[in-house]
């Protein structure tokens, strides 16, 4: 059975970078219907903290992305890293090391070598009587290490290229190495997917999984996602956590699609259901190029989602966006729901975030929105309104049914017989009732706005002129 981990270190937000890791780790094991493993890699005490471990698992949560063991906390496994490193010193792998990393430096370079591999068991007594605290170093053996990347193809490192790596430091606290091959044992991990940055890491762990005794898995380093000055991604090329995406107004199908889609290709480019990209996730039909992180790509797959989901799905996203900004009232989920659906409907095939639908909604929702002072330059300054609307206004109010169709009929028929354009009359109604130049069709706003608020809003227009 196919069991792979994702294993974040809570040292900071879960980014992108490693929200991708953890979605083809995800997708690799359910295509394969196998196990996904989460384990939380903090023996970095310093530097890890339960708020991050917290922001990580709530991030993998917002994405969908369920685990079926886990989570585990390295810190919580000392004692079995201990014991670990105990075992490679008793097979000879490894051995005790009581010499301050400065003196392996030899003009300023590290040797590879430590002279405590060397030590006799006298020795290592008497550095023991005179209470010299030890490391467990890493006895690298001659060679070479092989193995075939399931990305990269064969790689091979040579012995002599590998220093004696520390297993186990000074304070009782495992090095990388010690730990993730231990656990990846312990855990049965059968593939190891991860980031291109992890290669020099692999001939290492590899020495380990052998000194160990244990089969070892396969690898796949995926090629790191760059910014489009094609530098490294990082704070300054935006968001920093998986979780500002939400808070931004993406969806997180969205954020998935756009992940997934950075180096393997499902197929065309749209937006993929969870099941659709399990079904069709293999690792030998992605890149091994580097992916470039394009925000306006993620803005139009979040677009095209948003223009896909009905009225219903949003609501939930809605609810949280509006109640943040002071739009939401209780009775968008009884009394007006119907009416309020609507709305979501006309405003979802414009926008791009869930952040879109405040300012576009507010006119709807509120009497305080503000006026766009390039749309009252463009379209109220004809003399000819202050004579046309309040003509218009009383056809509105005799027209029965206050309809998109009738409302289009009744202005198309004002502006005929007063001999201007429709146009003349479209624009300022868009401009007084929503405050913008550029809007959803306005034959079906001002129906969703109604006849009241509509006249209202024109006839206080009016009199501020």
């Amino acid at each position: 059975m196919v069991r792979v981990r994702f294993a974040p270190s809570p040292t900071g937000h879960l980014h992108i970078g490693a929200a991708r890791t953890a979605l083809y780790n995800w997708l690799y094991a359910r295509h394969y219907k196998g196990r996904f493993i989460l384990r939380v890699e903090d023996t970095d005490v310093s530097r890890s903290s339960q708020e991050m471990s917290k922001g990580i698992i709530n991030g993998l949560r917002w994405l969908g992305l369920d685990w079926d063991e886990g989570p585990v906390f390295q810190s919580k496994r000392l004692k079995f890293y201990q014991k670990r490193a105990e075992e490679l010193v008793k097979r000879g792998a490894a051995y005790y090391c009581y010499c301050p990393p400065e003196a392996r430096k030899t003009s300023g370079q590290w040797e590879t070598r430590c002279a405590c591999s060397g030590l006799s068991k006298n020795e290592i007594r008497n550095y023991e009587q005179q209470g010299l605290k030890k490391a467990i170093r890493f006895k690298v053996p001659e060679g070479e290490v092989r193995y075939k990347d399931m990305i990269h193809g064969a790689i091979t490192t040579q012995s002599d290229n590998i220093e004696d790596f520390v297993l186990l430091r000074r304070d009782g606290l495992p090095t990388y190495h010690l730990s993730v091959v231990s656990d990846d044992i312990d855990q049965k991990i059968t593939h190891v997917i991860r980031g291109d940055d992890h290669i020099s890491n692999t001939p290492k762990q590899i020495l380990v999984y052998k000194a160990l005794g244990a089969g070892i898995p396969s690898f796949a380093h995926m090629s790191l996602i760059l910014g489009k000055d094609r530098k490294k991604l990082s704070k300054r090329h935006g968001e920093t956590s998986v979780l500002e995406f939400r808070d931004k107004g993406f969806l997180p199908l969205a954020v998935v699609n756009f992940l997934a889609q950075m180096s393997w290709s499902p197929g065309k480019e749209r937006i993929y259901s969870m099941d659709e990209m399990k079904e069709r996730f293999y690792l030998d039909r992605r890149s091994s190029g580097h992916p470039i992180f394009d925000l306006d790509k993620l803005e139009w797959l979040n677009g095209q989602l948003l223009s896909q989901m009905d009225a219903e799905e949003l609501l939930p996203y809605l609810r949280e966006e509006l109640k943040n900004s002071g739009l939401w009232a209780d009775e968008f989920e009884n009394k007006q729901r119907r009416w309020f659906l609507r709305l979501i409907g006309l405003l979802k095939q414009r926008s791009r975030r869930i952040t879109d639908f405040t300012p576009r909604a507010r006119p709807f929702l509120s009497e305080d929105y503000p006026m766009e002072e390039e749309a009252v330059t463009k379209y109220l300054k004809d003399e000819r309104l202050e004579r046309l609307l309040p003509k218009l206004m009383q056809d509105f109010s005799g027209c029965g049914d206050f309809t998109a169709e009738k409302v289009e009929t009744i202005i198309r028929k004002r502006a005929e017989k007063e001999g201007v354009k429709a146009a003349l009359l479209i624009h300022a109604l868009r401009v007084i009732v929503l405050g913008m130049k550029v809007s959803p069709g306005i034959f079906e706003v001002l129906e969703l706005i109604g006849r009241d608020k509509t006249t209202k809003r024109v006839h206080a227009y009016l009199e501020t002129q």
